[in-house]
């Protein structure tokens, strides 16, 4: 198993996380210190450019909580940029078969392993040089998630989950459920079971496996069916709901 698969499993139950799509340092030095496991740090579907996913990692760096980055889209450029500035967690997006996600494998490994460019002495994840070791040892400190979101994905799961270099599959419901012909309904009856199915063989793949819960309800449902880590909320949502909460009660006892 990978170091990351590792940790993943150190806890001895679910790890949980906290997505982040403010795309402001503030917020994230907030919920950094909260308590989570792991935070996500959207590239996807945030407004984050390279410099604002830089100030939230450096605000997330003096607390205990694995940083993970979203990609927009699965580019080499793009993971090479979110590898050189910090981020050695990355989740990749619409992986819908197993040579796009070797392809991703090796656009995050210097050769001869793979292609990334080579700037270890410009590139704050080695410390800008100071870390002798980095271009040796980075193939042993990325870890790739590959997400899970398309019929296509489904179909193919196994063999996505053989890949070497795919640490853990992660399962996005929204898109998930609109490839399946049910879109804005997740919790459709199909969805579910597709859910279900593509869990059970990531288990038996031994890799971890990940999901975005729909709420707290869900959350517990996917604990219980052995999801080793997922995503409770987001930080839009906190805000959001917490806003109208309070306004709601202000308005209730005035």
């Amino acid at each position: 198993m990978s170091a990351f698969g590792d940790w993943i499993h150190a806890a001895g139950t679910a790890r949980l996380g906290l997505w982040q799509a403010l795309a402001t340092p503030y917020t994230a030095e907030i919920c950094a210190q909260a308590g989570y496991d792991w935070l996500l740090f959207d590239g996807e579907h945030a407004p984050n450019t390279l410099q604002t996913l830089l100030a939230q990692l450096q605000a997330a760096a003096p607390y205990p909580v694995h940083p993970i980055a979203r990609v927009p889209v699965g580019d080499p450029v793009h993971i090479k940029q979110y590898l050189d500035i910090g981020f050695q967690t990355l989740l990749l997006p619409m992986v819908d078969s197993a040579a796009q996600a070797a392809a991703l494998v090796s656009a995050s490994r210097f050769p001869p392993r793979g292609t990334r460019g080579v700037a270890s002495a410009t590139s704050r994840v080695s410390r800008f040089g100071a870390d002798t070791s980095y271009l040796r040892q980075a193939h042993e400190r990325v870890a790739l998630i590959a997400q899970i979101e398309s019929r296509a994905a489904l179909d193919a799961v196994d063999a996505i989950a053989a890949v070497e270099g795919i640490d853990a599959l992660f399962i996005g419901p929204a898109d998930l459920a609109a490839s399946l012909g049910h879109l804005g309904d997740p919790r459709h009856a199909d969805v579910q079971a597709a859910i279900e199915t593509a869990r059970a063989a990531i288990a038996a793949a031994g890799k971890p496996a990940g999901i975005f819960a729909l709420d707290l309800a869900d959350a517990r449902a996917k604990i219980a069916q052995g999801f080793a880590f997922v995503s409770i909320g987001t930080d839009v949502g906190l805000l959001a709901n917490g806003a109208r909460a309070l306004l709601r009660s202000a308005t209730e006892t005035a």
